[in-house]
C-alpha cells in the first residue's frame, strides 16, 4: 500500500512532523516498508531560463545554450533536444549532479569543440517517466533559481506499508488516518458522503440475474449515469498523487476511479454509455464457452463459476477483478455509467486464481469492503466526477438487498487484562473503539459492541482486545517473569518433533550437506519417482519444470547435485528432510528423509585411499538414520530389491518384523543419464510415519565397563546357499555365542574354486570378551559348536573344510 505524506494529510489533521507518524505505524500493526523522499536526490536540479540556443558550429543536430539559473553568471550548456530554444524554461543538472535516468554524475565537458557545463534534463533522465523526446519545457511563470522538485510538487515523500490480509480498511489512505487519529496522532477530517440527487433518471439499469442461493455473489450495486463530461487530463494534484505511487495517469475518468481506489480503498468501474447494448448490465455467472477481452488487452476463456457482467452482448466485465475493454472509457466518453458494487470474496479469489489475473481491485475484493459503500459512495464519488469533468449526474440506481453485516460482540470489562495483561480503564477502552467507529453500549459487565461495516475481521471478543491493545500502545505491556513450574526446565519438545532435529544432525555428522529444495518438481520425474497423479498437479506454476508435487525427495536432490557437477563439485554428498506427496489427501502427505551420495568419498581407514561410493555407503547411511530415530540395529533386517528408480540388483530394502522401514541402494542407470550423473550413484530414501515412534528418550548412557581379562577371537568360514543373506549368519552366529559377543563381523565372501555353484563362503570373525574369569579352552569349544549348530540349524550352513 503506497501513498504519500500530503496525500495521508488531506484526511489527517495533525500537527505531528512525518517521522512520529512513521514510528507509530508499526506499533498500529502498520508495518511501514520505505519512505521515498524523491526531493533528496532531485535536490541539486534548479528552474533555469534558456536565454540563447544557436546552431552548434560543428554539429547538425546540437546547439549551444545560454542558460540563466537564478544566481551566478549564465552557464553554457550543449544540448541535442529538438525542442530546446531561446526563450524556454527547463530544468538543469549542474556539474556534480548525479543524472538517475542515465546513472551519470555530471562533469564539465567538451562536446565537438565546445564546452557544456552541465545539462538541460529531459523526464526520462530525472526517472519521471519515459518521455525523452525533448528536455522539459515547464511554464512561463516558473520560478528562475527554484527547486525543480518543490515547484513540481515531488518533495511530498513517499510511503510504502505493509498490510496484514485482515486490515483491509487500510487499503486506503483513509484508513490509514483513521488508525492514526484513533492513536491520538490527529484528527479524521470529515468528506462529504451525504446522497445527492441527481437530475435525471439514468438510462442504465441493473439487472442481478442470480438465482436465490446465490444472492452473496453480489449482496449490492448502485450505478449512475453521468452526461456532458468533459474527459481530459485530470488536475494535477491528482496526476502527481497517481505517479508518485506508480500509477500513470491516463485520463480524468480513469484516473478518479484509480485515485478514489487508492484514496478510500473503494474500487470502481466505469463504462461508456455509448457502448452498451440494450440498456442493461447483468450480473450473473458466465455461460460455458464464452470469451472476454479485459483492459489488459488479453482475451480470456470463461466457465459457468465465474461471476461476470455485461450486457445484450455478453460478458464485459470480470467482477471484482477488471473491466472489459470493449465497454471501457476513451477520451472521447462524454456519457459514463459508475459502478460501485459488493462481490463475494470467495467467487472473486476463485476467478482471480483460475485465470492468473493480479490487480488492484482483486486484491481489495477478496479482502473484503466495507458493504454499505455502494450507497454512502456515491454521493461523494459523483461530487468528485463533477467537479473535474463537469456534467451532470442521474438519479442512483441499486440492486440487491445488501448484506448482513451487523452484529454485536461482548466485551467483558476484565478481558483486556486477562489477555494481555494491561490495565486499560473501561473509559479509554470505549473512547478507542468509537474513534475507530466501533459503537459502544456500556453494561455492568462491560461493553456490548458493534463493529462497523468495513471491520469485517472483527468476530470475537479477542479481536477487540487487539483493536485496544494496539491503539493503546504494546509500549504498556507489563514486564513479567514466567513461573517455574520444575526445578529441572523440562524438554522444549517432544519426541516427535525431536526426531527431524537429531535425524539432521546425524547425517551431518556422517559428512552429508543438508540441502532444502522446492516440494515440486516437472512432471516427466515425478512419474519416474512413482507419482504423477493429476490430481498433485499445481493449477498456476512458478515454472514448467516445478509443475506437481513430489512424490519422493531424491529427484530434486539429483537436480541439485547435477548443477554442483556442472560447476566442477562432482563428489557430493546430500541430505534432505522434508515433504513429499503421495496424493491430494491429508493423510498422503509424509516426511521424509533422502540422501544421495555421487562420485568418491573420503577412505574408510587413514591408510586407505579414496574410493567410489557403493551400495553399503547408502545401507550405513540408512542405518543410521533408523538408530538415531530409536531402532535397534540388531533387529532390522534386509531383503532385496526395491523401486525401479534403483538398480535392480544393488539395492535392498531395511525392515523390522513385516514393516518396511527404508529402502536404499545405487541408483537406476537411466535414472542417472537422466540427471546428467556420471559416476556412481547412491542413496536412499525413508518415511518418519513409517519408522514407530520410541517409548522413551533412550537410556542414559552407560559408564564403560573393561573387562580385565583377556578377550578371544575365533574365525569361522561358512559354506551356505547363495541366496541366503549375509545378515541371516551374523543373527544365528549372534545369538549362539551368548553375551561374552563384544564383536562380530563379516570380513570376506568368496565363491569360485572348490565352491559349489550356488553357494558361497562367508568368513565370520569373533570376538568374546569374559567379564568374571578368563575362558578355558572347553568354554571356548562349547561356545564355537554351539556356533557352528545355528549356523546349519538356522541357514543350513557347514564349516568350511
Amino acid at each position: 500500500m503506497k501513498f504519500t505524506r500530503d496525500w495521508l494529510f488531506s484526511h489527517l489533521e495533525t500537527d505531528r512532523p512525518l517521522a512520529e507518524i512513521l514510528d507509530v505505524l508499526p506499533m498500529l500493526g502498520l508495518e511501514v516498508e520505505s519512505v521515498v523522499d524523491r526531493a533528496v536526490a532531485l535536490a541539486p536540479f534548479v528552474i533555469a531560463a534558456v536565454t540563447s540556443a544557436e546552431q552548434h558550429p560543428n554539429a547538425d543536430k546540437l546547439r549551444v545554450c545560454m542558460v540563466n539559473i537564478g544566481a551566478g553568471d549564465p552557464v553554457q550548456v550543449v544540448c541535442g533536444a529538438p525542442n530546446a530554444r531561446a526563450g524556454m524554461k527547463g530544468v538543469f543538472a549542474p556539474v556534480g549532479a548525479y543524472v538517475p535516468g542515465i546513472d551519470l554524475t555530471l562533469k564539465t565537458g567538451e562536446i565537438r569543440g565546445e564546452l557544456s557545463n552541465g545539462m538541460l534534463c529531459s523526464e526520462r533522465e530525472m526517472q519521471l517517466s519515459d518521455e525523452h523526446d525533448g528536455i522539459i519545457d515547464l511554464a512561463a511563470d516558473a520560478p528562475v533559481g527554484a527547486s525543480f522538485a518543490v515547484y513540481a510538487g515531488l518533495d511530498d515523500p513517499i510511503i510504502e506499508i505493509a498490510i496484514t490480509p485482515n486490515r483491509a480498511d487500510c487499503l486506503g489512505v483513509r484508513g490509514v488516518a483513521r488508525d492514526l487519529a484513533a492513536a491520538g496522532y490527529g484528527q479524521l477530517k470529515p468528506i462529504d458522503t451525504s446522497p445527492l440527487e441527481g437530475s435525471f433518471d439514468s438510462p442504465i439499469s441493473w439487472d442481478l440475474n442470480l438465482a436465490a442461493d446465490e444472492a452473496h455473489l453480489c449482496p449490492l450495486v448502485s450505478g449512475r449515469a453521468f452526461t456532458g463530461l468533459k474527459n481530459g487530463s485530470s488536475p494535477a494534484w491528482m496526476a502527481n498523487r497517481l505517479t508518485a505511487i506508480g500509477q500513470r495517469p491516463i485520463s480524468a475518468l480513469v484516473d478518479i476511479t484509480n485515485y478514489v481506489m487508492v484514496d478510500l480503498g473503494r474500487p470502481l468501474h466505469a463504462y461508456d454509455i455509448e457502448k452498451i447494448d440494450g440498456g442493461k448490465l447483468i450480473i450473473g455467472r458466465a455461460k460455458p464457452g464464452q470469451t472476454m477481452t479485459a483492459l489488459n488487452e488479453k482475451t480470456y476463456d470463461l466457465d459457468e463459476d465465474m461471476l461476470v457482467i455485461g450486457d445484450a452482448n455478453g460478458p464485459d466485465d470480470l467482477a471484482g477483478i477488471m473491466g472489459g475493454e470493449r465497454s471501457g472509457v476513451s477520451d472521447a466518453t462524454d456519457k459514463m455509467f459508475l459502478e460501485i458494487a459488493i462481490f463475494d470474496q470467495i467467487a472473486v479469489a476463485t476467478t482471480g486464481r483460475k485465470l492468473n489475473i493480479h490487480s488492484d481491485a482483486r486484491f481489495r475484493f477478496e479482502r473484503g469492503l466495507d458493504v454499505t459503500s455502494p450507497e454512502w459512495a456515491s454521493g461523494y464519488v459523483a461530487r468528485l466526477v463533477m467537479d473535474i469533468c463537469g456534467g451532470q449526474a442521474s438519479h442512483m440506481v441499486i440492486a440487491g438487498d445488501g448484506a448482513d453485516w451487523k452484529r454485536e460482540l461482548f466485551l467483558a470489562s476484565d478481558k483486556v487484562e486477562r489477555l494481555t495483561g494491561m490495565i486499560v480503564p473501561k473509559a479509554r477502552q470505549t473512547e478507542i473503539l468509537e474513534n475507530l467507529g466501533f459503537t459502544v453500549r456500556e453494561d455492568a459487565a462491560g461493553l456490548q459492541v458493534n463493529p462497523p461495516p468495513w471491520r469485517g475481521d472483527i468476530d470475537g471478543a479477542a479481536d477487540l482486545v487487539e483493536e485496544i491493545s494496539r491503539i493503546y500502545g504494546f509500549d504498556h505491556l507489563p514486564m513479567v517473569h514466567l513461573p517455574r513450574e520444575h526445578v529441572v526446565a523440562q524438554p522444549a519438545v517432544n519426541m516427535a518433533q525431536a526426531r527431524p532435529l537429531r535425524l539432521r544432525r546425524a547425517m551431518a555428522e556422517r559428512g552429508l550437506t543438508e540441502a532444502v529444495t522446492f516440494s515440486f518438481l516437472a512432471e516427466k520425474e515425478a512419474v519416474m519417482f512413482g507419482g504423477g497423479d493429476t490430481s498433485l498437479r499445481l493449477v498456476n506454476p512458478i515454472s514448467a519444470d516445478l509443475s506437481i508435487m513430489r512424490p519422493s525427495a531424491l529427484p530434486n536432490l539429483l537436480s541439485a547435485a547435477a548443477r554442483n557437477q556442472d560447476r566442477g563439485e562432482a563428489d557430493i554428498a546430500m541430505f534432505e528432510v522434508g515433504p513429499v506427496f503421495l496424493g491430494d489427501e491429508p493423510d498422503q502427505q509424509r516426511t521424509a528423509v533422502a540422501a544421495i551420495r555421487h562420485g568418491a568419498m573420503a577412505p574408510r581407514e587413514w591408510h586407505g585411499s579414496r574410493r567410489s561410493v557403493d551400495v553399503f555407503d547408502a545401507k550405513a547411511d540408512a542405518e543410521a538414520a533408523l538408530v538415531v530415530l530409536g531402532v535397534r540395529r540388531g533387529s532390522l533386517q534386509i531383503e532385496s530389491g526395491g523401486p525401479d528408480y534403483f538398480h535392480p540388483g544393488r539395492c535392498g530394502r531395511l525392515l523390522q518384523g513385516r514393516s518396511l522401514l527404508a529402502q536404499f541402494g545405487e541408483l537406476h542407470p537411466q535414472v542417472a543419464a537422466h540427471f546428467g550423473l556420471r559416476n556412481t550413484l547412491v542413496g536412499f530414501e525413508l518415511f518418519l510415519e513409517d519408522v514407530p515412534l520410541a517409548k522413551s528418550r533412550g537410556p542414559a548412557r552407560s559408564y564403560l565397563k573393561m573387562s580385565p581379562f583377556q578377550p578371544v577371537s575365533r574365525d569361522f568360514a561358512f559354506i551356505l546357499d547363495d541366496d541366503v543373506p549375509a545378515s541371516q549368519l551374523l543373527r544365528a552366529v549372534k545369538s549362539a555365542a551368548g553375551p561374552l559377543v563384544s564383536d562380530i563381523q563379516l570380513f570376506d565372501v568368496y565363491q569360485g574354486k572348490n565352491i559349489r555353484n550356488g553357494q558361497k563362503s562367508l568368513a565370520v570373525n569373533i570376538t568374546l570378551t569374559p567379564q568374571k574369569a578368563t575362558l578355558s579352552e572347553a568354554e571356548i569349544e562349547a561356545i564355537s559348536d554351539a556356533v557352528i549348530a545355528a549356523a546349519g540349524k538356522n541357514c543350513g550352513a557347514v564349516l568350511r573344510g
